[in-house]
């Protein structure tokens, strides 16, 4: 396993500020504060906060709006690829505030394994925390590339001051190392699916989803059909699962392995994001008898009070390719929308999987659900494939197919017809949900794909290979004293 370090984050208390110092009041020691069941858990929740300010629409921009399957017509930088080390867009967000459920979870896990209660009752606790650790490097790493990896709990600034020089370390390394942590803790959790364990928080389900992800970067495919044969156990035929329950307006369904809570009230405080501002028809107005229209058409699920920027639309690959208007797939209208109650819009939006119904100003509430069962079909589909036991490949790729309501996948040809067909699948199933720029990097096709699909041409304009992972900020770089680096960018640009 890779040597663990430390690495100084360059991180606020709270992050909300964005500031690049560090204030040393936070590292408060940990040795007694897990003295109660109440402790730990405060400790483990700590780690979820990342969330709502990593997947915002900016997230979706970057993961989805720069990719074969969509685009972003607008002046964000992110949605023209207008990155560099000096503006790493919502890059800086990315990396802050990962790394800050990293320092969570590093400070969780230590707290806890010194506790005094009984390990019945930390285990499980410390289990979850390491999932969740591993959660943030996984983001970090398919975003980024190679970064920085620690697991210890920063003691003090002369600690932090210490190891301020640290450069990028290999991903793959990291990613090993986190898969082994994973398979040697994971069977402390409950082996359950999530819908059966009444929290919504990681539990073996997602523990399993990231030892699979993190090994099929490192094309260990072995480990990855381990941990999603052992899901499959779990979870069963994916026929069990409606596919009505996939739009984000749906909450906490059976297939969920992972969503993101939110809700919205205008008497309180809650939680919300803002993905539904991009996901609807953009060209809002009012018709001769005052209603509120998107794109000249009547939308009254949607309606009145929601704000509405640029939209995230399809390209031609998704909307002409993967499905057509005349499709009989049953994905096609949550995905794409062509026309609502009878009237046609102009054009082609993104469908209704993504709208959040009755959305007040820029308050989506919708869950997101980022990692559900479906996926994981789909990425044993893919690990038979590579592992050349095909039609075990073929059968898994059909679950999805058939739920879908298309014709199922036929006769073996090769290794690599079959991928494409899979890597096509993905697109059909998970198109829109925070993953197919992930996807596309790892397969090693998302220049590529993205410049010959994208129908933006200040994207295509700015576009580079190099930009397959995102530049470490400057600021980071500096703080570093020049260990950090792109060198990526700098050659590439």
């Amino acid at each position: 396993m890779m040597k663990r370090l430390y690495f100084l984050l360059g991180l606020s208390a709270a992050l909300f500020s964005c500031s690049l110092k560090e204030d040393s009041s936070l590292y408060l020691a940990p040795d007694d504060f897990c003295a109660t069941v109440e402790q730990c858990d405060a400790c483990v929740k700590s780690v979820y906060n990342p969330f709502n300010s990593i997947y915002q629409l900016g997230f979706e921009i970057a993961l989805e709006g720069c990719t074969d399957l969509y685009y972003i017509d607008s002046g964000t930088q992110d949605a023209q690829m207008d990155i560099s080390p000096a503006n790493a867009r919502f890059g800086t967000t990315v990396w802050e505030y990962a790394y800050y459920g990293v320092r969570n979870a590093n400070y969780a896990i230590y707290a806890m394994e010194k506790s005094p209660l009984d390990p019945a009752v930390t285990k499980p606790l410390i289990a979850e925390a390491k999932i969740m650790r591993a959660w943030w490097y996984y983001l970090l790493t398919s975003f980024f590339g190679d970064v920085p990896f620690y697991t210890n709990y920063l003691k003090n600034v002369q600690e932090l001051e210490a190891v301020r020089t640290l450069p990028r370390m290999s991903a793959t390394e990291t990613r090993a190392a986190l898969v082994e942590e994973l398979q040697e803790c994971i069977g402390d959790l409950p082996q359950q699916r999530r819908c059966d364990l009444g929290l919504q928080r990681a539990g073996a389900a997602m523990g399993y989803m990231v030892i699979a992800k993190l090994a099929m970067w490192n094309k260990d495919w072995v480990s990855a059909t381990k941990a999603l044969e052992t899901l499959e156990s779990l979870y069963g035929p994916l026929s069990r699962y409606p596919l009505s329950d996939v739009p984000y307006s749906v909450k906490n369904t059976d297939e969920s392995i992972y969503e993101i809570q939110h809700e919205y009230s205008t008497t309180g405080l809650k939680f919300y994001s803002n993905l539904g501002c991009i996901t609807v028809p953009c060209a809002k107005g009012t018709n001769a008898d005052g209603k509120t229209t998107f794109d000249g058409v009547e939308i009254p699920e949607l309606g009145k009070d929601c704000v509405v920027w640029q939209s995230l639309r399809p390209n031609g690959f998704l909307a002409n390719g993967l499905f057509t208007r005349t499709s009989t797939d049953k994905r096609k209208d949550m995905t794409l929308v062509w026309s609502w109650n009878g009237k046609n819009f102009s054009r082609v939006w993104s469908g209704p999987k993504l709208w959040c119904y009755n959305m007040y100003s820029t308050c989506d509430s919708n869950n997101y659900t980022i990692l559900r069962y479906a996926d994981a079909v789909l990425m044993l589909a893919e690990c038979y494939n590579e592992l050349n036991e095909h039609e075990k490949a073929i059968q898994h790729l059909n679950q999805v197919k058939e739920r879908a309501g298309i014709s199922p996948y036929g006769t073996f040809k090769t290794k690599e017809k079959l991928l494409d067909e899979i890597q096509n699948e993905r697109g059909r199933e998970l198109a829109g949900e925070f993953q197919r720029k992930f996807d596309l990097v790892r397969w090693g096709i998302w220049y590529q794909r993205t410049y010959e699909f994208s129908e933006y041409q200040k994207l295509k304009d700015n576009i580079r290979p190099c930009m397959e992972y995102y530049p470490i900020p400057d600021v980071q770089c500096a703080l570093s004293g020049g260990a950090l680096d792109n060198k990526a960018y700098e050659e590439g640009l």
